[in-house]
């Protein structure tokens, strides 16, 4: 499970409308929030929170939390 996941879960968040609200497909959505691997854009992110009532910027602070700059380690 992603970042992205572990927030739709802590808040019982039905996929289904999310992709309503943001044009996104519930595949999409699924992908999002199950595989680490994928991708997920700024547009994205930005259409998700909005869709449910976060931040935009809290909520990338929370999903990037682990990307770190080069050689800046515990910044």
């Amino acid at each position: 499970m992603t970042r992205l996941g572990e927030v739709f879960q802590r808040k019982s968040i039905n996929k289904s409308e999310v992709a309503r609200k943001t044009g996104l497909s519930s595949p999409r959505l699924s992908e999002l929030t199950i595989n680490p691997k994928t991708k997920l854009t700024a547009a994205e992110l930005y259409l998700i929170a909005k869709a449910i009532d976060e931040d935009p910027c809290k909520l990338l602070d929370y999903v990037c939390q682990d990307i770190k700059l080069e050689g800046k380690e515990g910044k």
